[in-house]
């Protein structure tokens, strides 16, 4: 069974007004004190806004599903006992004209003097899968043959369409925002193991960036675990959600890594087809076109199905082609998480987008 873990990122929020709070040392002291959490799987982000959390390596969906709503349940607690909430958002709807702290690590007080404004705009939230690769060659090759897919995981992904009390017109404005990064997007197609590396090397004698972890590509090897990281998608409003992309991120691995295996033709698409795509779903989520990996236009829906297609020998490996079907219908049915937070501005305005968000039942 190739395991998976999860780590997401949550906006701290005042529960009245809905804008950031900055507590997140608070919160993750009182979160480390309780009896849900382990050492390590409560972090502090770039801003005090933020908190993050990561599930130890499952090797089921079921796994995946308890861990992020203990941890889930575990931050909502020590938040609500630090005067604030968790809320499961892609980007700050609102801001205030008072800034949010950096977190003051050297790393992020570096990388707030290197980009000042990009750093105060980072209030962006977002989920990263991890899934076991066997070395790093074969982990180059799977991020060939999963590139294509990014867009469409970032299409059924999209949580951010709000921004200073704006709609901003795109479903993950989330996506917007981290594209400003020197280092960013789809990653580029490599020739191996050792291109990979090379790359990564001239990146850091640029100059440009200051270490490896501002490589900030949508797929990317993890520094810290024998893992491939796929960090296209915003966080989710309902854990079950992310439970469903985790399994479609462990099934497009494992389908790569099969036919890696079997010596079937790696389909390239061209970086700026790939790139578009990636725009073209950050705009529109699922209302509308996908580009397929090949970077030809369809419905949303005939993509989703081909995704399907795809990847449902590794789902039915795992078992998890039932779960992931139906919450993928699910997600047809009622829209994306960015549909749902416009939804709730149009029905109750700011008051039922914050009760969303943050996990509350919308205000009379």
């Amino acid at each position: 069974m190739i395991t998976v873990g999860v780590e997401e990122e949550y906006l701290l929020v005042d529960p009245d007004t809905g804008l950031p709070a900055a507590r997140v040392e608070d919160v993750r002291r009182t979160a480390g004190l309780g009896p849900l959490t382990e050492r390590g799987e409560v972090q502090s982000e770039l801003l005090q806004a933020q908190v993050e959390v990561a599930t130890p390596v499952c090797s089921s969906l079921e796994e995946v599903g308890g861990h992020l709503l203990r941890l889930r349940h575990a931050v909502a607690s020590a938040a609500e006992a630090n005067g604030c909430r968790t809320a499961s958002t892609g980007a700050a709807p609102l801001r205030s004209a008072a800034r949010v702290p950096v977190t003051p690590k050297l790393r992020y007080l570096r990388m707030e003097g290197a980009a000042r404004q990009l750093v105060d705009e980072q209030l962006i939230c977002g989920m990263h899968v991890h899934v076991a690769v066997p070395d790093p060659e074969t982990g180059v090759a799977v991020l060939n043959r999963i590139r294509g897919w990014l867009p469409t995981l970032l299409a059924m992904s999209v949580n951010s369409p709000l921004w200073d009390g704006q709609d901003t017109g795109f479903a993950s404005w989330r996506t917007i925002v981290f594209s400003r990064w020197p280092v960013s997007g789809p990653p580029p197609y490599f020739a191996g193991s050792a291109d990979y590396e090379g790359r990564l090397q001239a990146l850091l004698e640029s100059g440009v960036i200051a270490d490896r972890g501002q490589v900030y590509w949508q797929a990317r090897l993890s520094d810290r675990y024998p893992t491939v990281e796929v960090r296209c998608m915003d966080v989710q409003l309902r854990a079950d959600d992310a439970v469903m992309l985790a399994g479609v991120v462990r099934g497009l691995v494992a389908t790569a890594i099969a036919e890696e295996e079997a010596g079937t033709q790696a389909s390239g698409c061209a970086a700026e087809l790939v790139q578009a795509a990636n725009w073209h779903a950050a705009r529109y989520g699922l209302n509308g076109t996908l580009l397929d990996p090949h970077g030809r236009p369809h419905s949303s829906g005939d993509v989703l199905c081909s995704l399907m297609r795809h990847i449902t020998p590794a789902l039915e490996d795992t078992g998890d082609l039932r779960q992931v079907n139906a919450l993928l219908h699910r997600l047809l049915r009622e829209g994306t998480p960015a549909d749902r937070q416009r939804r709730a501005v149009t029905e109750g305005g700011f008051p039922a987008l914050v009760g969303l968000i943050a996990g509350a039942d919308p205000p009379d």
